[in-house]
């Protein structure tokens, strides 16, 4: 089953979803409420947040980045960690509504839904944006390679113009001098 069409590089409605994630199809048989009114309730850190799902609220990882580490109980803080979870408070502070896609894989080893996110209110695809804007950098793990061509270039423009921790650290995973 896929959820992208290639093609026309268009993600499904949040009602296809519901009903992929109520019947369980690659999530594990979890069954969340209804995703027309997904939530943010908290951002943990740069690619990691809480979302409400009518009265379920799940952690989520966002799909295709990977920020540095700013708040993981085995690993200090990294380089431009704190501004990459600051920017996605920006992005998405609590209350707002937001449009979730999934790839392959429903769930991680943690349990934690794997999620593209869009802000339903302007349409911003957050998990591209964070990399466009160098707050992250573009990662992939087998399934989920949805959209990579398009993270991979949004990372080599932000690489190439020194934005975020291009321009700050050593490159992703550098912990705080």
């Amino acid at each position: 089953m896929r959820w992208f069409d290639g093609a026309r590089r268009t993600l499904p409605s949040a009602r296809v979803w519901l009903l992929l994630v109520v019947t369980g199809i690659g999530c594990g048989g979890t069954s969340v409420a209804d995703p027309s009114q997904v939530t943010v309730v908290e951002v943990v850190d740069g690619d990691t947040v809480r979302l409400q799902f009518g009265p379920v609220v799940e952690t989520a990882r966002l799909l295709g980045i990977d920020t540095p580490e700013s708040v993981h109980p085995t690993v200090p803080e990294q380089c431009f960690g704190s501004e990459a979870t600051a920017e996605l408070r920006r992005l998405l502070p609590v209350g707002t509504q937001v449009d979730v896609f999934r790839d392959a894989d429903g769930r991680d080893h943690y349990g934690r839904l794997l999620l593209h996110l869009r802000r339903t209110d302007d349409g911003l695809a957050v998990n591209l944006h964070l990399v466009e804007n160098g707050f992250a950098a573009a990662a992939f793990y087998e399934p989920n390679h949805h959209d990579r061509s398009r993270f991979l270039d949004a990372e080599r423009r932000a690489k190439a113009e020194g934005r975020g921790l291009w321009g700050v650290c050593d490159g992703p995973d550098q912990p705080v001098d």
